[in-house]
Parts: structure tokens; C-alpha cells; sequence
């Protein structure tokens, strides 16, 4: 293989990511072929619809409908899997794999979901995964993460990783419009999808977050044993609050780990983030990540986190890592570390919070509050009272001091018995890191 000439791609799934991969390869391909010394050659693509009208012209006899009729062909020796979903794409990739090809994916589901499965049928038949383009788009976080911090243990890793969630709360921020408003707009302007809730409930950012964390700690965490919040609760009200005490919410995903114990724990929610770190002041559909580590100290990256071009740059950036292993004999690469770790109880995630309470406008009310939250031992540090949305009502904005997730939630289950709380309280976390 060392003296191969010739690379052929194979693309499944001839999307926006996969056009995008397409047109770019096709575009830069001499300036790559010169930097890596081979020939490259966009080989073959499968497509659902084969009369369907493309941004990038393909030739007719480069497409098929059989995804896997491209993962198994003899002629291809790095398999794009571009199609999205868990079940056609792991099947597309597993054969690959098992034929001792690479494969390059963007899907953070499927590696959520399949990643022990893919990363032993790579080991087993000498085939490579790459997987950069599954978090953060453009930012090459898993490459910083699998290579250039690997003399560090992290301790704590936080970012943005859901341009649509970013891109909503910006707008609600600076335009002062409600959620609703602004995710209309963001479908049409096509940052948001028809069914917007894997992104606005938190589960895309849960993904990455999953992938994250098994490339800093090596421990898959399943989506369930997270929590996971989304944005969809968020109002102008959090908003102004966030403001005037110097905070921005951001929806994070947070990874951390306590070496002493050597618990891990792993969440996505909207957070009042500090207006002086850096991640507050990323905007729009922008991503950012932090990454602490024990050698390097704090590293911050920031870039697109989606969108053709930005994620089309990471999986190009996986080929020409490809093409350089199939270069050099196709040599297997270090197994991925497996680990243990146990994931941190609900009492040893310790945070501030932030609390949000509608409730009826009479004498009393604040006392049963208090009391409240003095029998599960959380201590109320500030309290604001605002005009409610409706006649004979208030709004409390109250923060604590340190509690912790045990029992900040028994608290929210004794204040939602109140007969003098009207609906669910919003709670949102404040970030000490």
C-alpha cells in the first residue's frame, strides 16, 4: 500500500455535508495531492434520489442508490459515511470496517450510540475511524484532544456545541424577542430544522458531549446517565437578570472529572457563564470549547460548529489523515483507551443556581419559599421580585449559594407542591469554573 498512486473516496450520502465535501476535494484537489503526495480520486457516491437536482456536479456513472454497494467496493479505500441516522450508516460503516477500509463520519449520533462496536471492528480487521467533523464542525477539537494535548489529564472541558441554540439565545439577547420569534426566523434562514427539538432539547450537544468525553477520559457515557436540559423555558426575564448581574446563558456541555476520586460527570444544560470568560462572548452560530488540562492549563477554541463548508473542512481533514496512514503501510493506530471511570451521584455535582419561580402576589408566600428550600439545606443568596405576566401574581429571580444537584432537585419537587407556585420553576445553573 505504501506505493499506492491512487486514492480512491467514496461518499454515502450526498447531503449538504457530503456536496460540500464533494465540491471542496474537487476544488482544492491539486493543492492536496502536492501536500501529500498521492493522487486522489472522487471514486464513487450513493444518493437516495438519483434525478434529484445537486448544488455540485457529479457524473451520472459516479452515483448509485447502495450505500453499501460504495462501502464494499474493492476499488475504494477511504469510505465517507455521510447519510446521518444509526441504522443504514452502521451498516454502511461496520462493512467497510470489516473489509479493513477507513471510514471518515460526521454522525456523532451513530458514534454515540455504536461506538464500541465500530471501534472494535476496526481493531479487529485492520480498518481506521475517523470522526473529527462529529463535534464542533470546523474546530478540530477531537485532533487537539487525540494529539496535540495528549501529555494532559482534563479536568474540566465546557462549550457551546449547538450553533442553533447559540444562534437563538444571541438573537433573544440583543433583539430583546421571545424564543418563539426567533426560532421561526432561524427555520427560515435554515439554522434551525423542522424538528428542532434534537437541538434546542440539548440531545445534539449531548452527543458531542458523549464523544468528548470518551476521547478525554475514554468512558463512553450513555445519554440517559446525563442531564440534559435544552433552551426552550429560556425568557427575556433570565435574560435581563443574566445581564445585570454579569453573566450570559449559554447552553453548555459540561465534562468533569475528580482525579482524587476519579468520578466523571457529564451534562448539557443553559448556564449563566461569566461575561469575562471567553465563551460568553461567542455569538451566532459560532461554537466554543474550553479545554483545562493538568500540563497546558486552560486552551479556548472557537469556530464554526456547523453548516457545509465548516464541517466539509473536518472531514477533508480526516481524509488527508487517512491518506497519510495508507501512505505509510496502513499501520493500526493505538486502540483507544477504555475506562471505568464511575460517573459522579447527583450529591457531588455542587454548583450555584439560578431560579425562576412564578407565584401568587400574597402575604406568606416567601416564607413557605424559604422554607422550602431550607428543609433539602439550600441557602437562598439573592432575591429579586419582579411584576408577574398575570393579575395577582410575582416573579421571584433567586440565586443560591453552593448546593448541590441532589438537592437542588428535591427542592424544585417541594416549591412545584406549593399551591402558591403557579406552574413549573425554570432553574438554571451558574458556572464557577
Amino acid at each position: 500500500m505504501s506505493q499506492l498512486a491512487v486514492i480512491n473516496i467514496g461518499i454515502c450520502g450526498l447531503g449538504t455535508v457530503g456536496q460540500g465535501v464533494w465540491k471542496h476535494l474537487a476544488r482544492s484537489r491539486a493543492a492536496l495531492e502536492c501536500r501529500l503526495g498521492v493522487r486522489l480520486r472522487l471514486h464513487r457516491a450513493s444518493v437516495r434520489d438519483l434525478r434529484k437536482k445537486r448544488s455540485v456536479a457529479v457524473p451520472t456513472a459516479k452515483l448509485t442508490t447502495d450505500p453499501l454497494a460504495v462501502a464494499t467496493d474493492p476499488a475504494i479505500h477511504i469510505v465517507c459515511e455521510l447519510i446521518g441516522g444509526t441504522t443504514v450508516a452502521r451498516e454502511v460503516t461496520l462493512a467497510a470496517l470489516r473489509l479493513g477500509k477507513t471510514v471518515v463520519s460526521a454522525n456523532k449520533a451513530l458514534l454515540c450510540a455504536h461506538g464500541p462496536e465500530i471501534f472494535a471492528a476496526a481493531r479487529k480487521h485492520g480498518g481506521h475511524f475517523f470522526f473529527e467533523a462529529s463535534v464542533a464542525g470546523g474546530i478540530p477539537i477531537i485532533k487537539a484532544l487525540r494529539e496535540g494535548l495528549v501529555a494532559n489529564r482534563f479536568k474540566l472541558i465546557y462549550g457551546i456545541l449547538n450553533g442553533t441554540c447559540n444562534y437563538i439565545l444571541t438573537r433573544m439577547e440583543r433583539e430583546g424577542l421571545g424564543y418563539a420569534e426567533i426560532l421561526a426566523d432561524a427555520k427560515r434562514l435554515g439554522y434551525a430544522e423542522a424538528d428542532e427539538s434534537l437541538d434546542v432539547e440539548g440531545w445534539d450537544t449531548a452527543h458531542k458531549a458523549g464523544i468528548l468525553a470518551f476521547l478525554a477520559h475514554g468512558a463512553w457515557v450513555p445519554t440517559n446517565k446525563m442531564l440534559v436540559e435544552g433552551i426552550t423555558r429560556i425568557t427575556q426575564t433570565d435574560l435581563q437578570f443574566a445581564r445585570e448581574h454579569g453573566f450570559a446563558i449559554k447552553l453548555l456541555a459540561v465534562i468533569a472529572r475528580d482525579f482524587a476520586s476519579g468520578e466523571l460527570f457529564v451534562r448539557v444544560h443553559p448556564t449563566l457563564l461569566p461575561a469575562g470568560k471567553v465563551l460568553a462572548s461567542v455569538n451566532e452560530v459560532y461554537n466554543g470549547i474550553s479545554v483545562t488540562g493538568d500540563v497546558v492549563g486552560e486552551t479556548v477554541y472557537i469556530g464554526r460548529g456547523a453548516g457545509q463548508d465548516a464541517t466539509a473542512s473536518a472531514v477533508i481533514s480526516d481524509i488527508a489523515d487517512a491518506v497519510l496512514l495508507l501512505r505509510r503501510g496502513n499501520a493500526p493506530l493505538p486502540a483507544p483507551a477504555g475506562s471505568r471511570c464511575p460517573l459522579a451521584p447527583p450529591e457531588r455535582i455542587r454548583s450555584r443556581y439560578y431560579l425562576r419561580l412564578d407565584v401568587r402576589d400574597r402575604p406568606g408566600v416567601l416564607a413557605q419559599i424559604a422554607t422550602a428550600t431550607a428543609r433539602e439545606g439550600v441557602s437562598i443568596a439573592d432575591m429579586v421580585q419582579r411584576p408577574g405576566a398575570r393579575p395577582g401574581s410575582a416573579t421571584l429571580l433567586l440565586t443560591t449559594h453552593v448546593s448541590n444537584e441532589r438537592a437542588i432537585r428535591a427542592t424544585l419537587a417541594r416549591l412545584k407542591k406549593l399551591g402558591s407556585v403557579l406552574g413549573a420553576p425554570l432553574l438554571l445553573r451558574i458556572a464557577d469554573f
